[in-house]
């Protein structure tokens, strides 16, 4: 069946994490914690990140998951109850820091115009919230090729669960096996394969999992060898 539709995972897929998210999450570390060192190491210790290389450890739970995952053990390291104001909270400082340091992989906006020129679309399905998802790619000058972008915030819950790629499908009237998604994670694959959809894996992630390939129609080295990969199978 002909492909008429490519939904893309944002972080580790053509957004750079560790480049992007590694600075961004401690200044909203230091943020939340309004300067408190303890208050610091607890969120650091809570994320598995480490300040020397300015990354997370590959079993973070902020490398996949989105701030309802690990917004209540940072709400415990600090010592305040967790709320939808807590993790709106957060999300607005990881927009804010987000774009400070924004770094894509390759060059998204020649190699996602070429994919929208062949008249494919586009969508983005991720764990950032909406409107970090909005920000940054209007930054990278992409907004304008995505028909669809929902965060985990969009009220289609969050991968791997696969909320928002059903509301893709129901929204665009389109098969499963018309549509692929792109990501780093497991996550991703996980809800491809819930959802029936072509499940397209990269590399470029801040980790490549056990087996990634057994979860994975194909595996590729980064989005930008999508192009290609859509021209073999004709």
């Amino acid at each position: 069946m002909t492909i008429r539709a490519i939904l893309f995972d944002k972080d580790g897929t053509f957004v750079d994490f560790d480049r992007t998210w590694g600075p961004a999450a401690f200044r909203v570390m230091e943020r939340m914690a309004q300067g408190d060192r303890a208050g610091v190491e607890r969120l650091m210790a809570v994320s598995e990140f480490d300040e020397v290389a300015m990354r997370f450890r590959p079993t973070s739970p902020l490398v996949a998951g989105s701030s309802a995952d690990y917004g209540p053990l940072w709400a415990e390291a600090l010592g305040r109850p967790f709320s939808s104001a807590f993790t709106d909270e957060m999300d607005v400082l990881f927009v804010e820091e987000g774009l400070a340091g924004l770094t894509p992989i390759g060059d998204p906006a020649g190699a996602i115009g070429a994919l929208k020129a062949r008249g494919l679309v586009l969508g983005v399905v991720t764990n950032d919230s909406e409107n970090g998802a909005r920000s940054q790619t209007a930054r990278l000058g992409i907004d304008h090729h995505f028909d669809f972008i929902v965060g985990w915030d969009s009220g289609h819950g969050r991968k791997p669960a696969p909320g928002q790629i059903t509301a893709f499908l129901h929204a665009w009237q389109m098969a499963p096996q018309e549509v692929v998604l792109i990501g780093d994670s497991l996550h991703d694959m996980h809800a491809a394969r819930a959802a029936g959809v072509i499940a397209v894996g990269v590399t470029s992630g801040p980790l490549v999992p056990d087996g990634f390939a057994d979860h994975a129609d194909v595996v590729l080295p980064s989005f930008m060898e999508l192009e290609a990969w859509l021209d073999s199978r004709v």
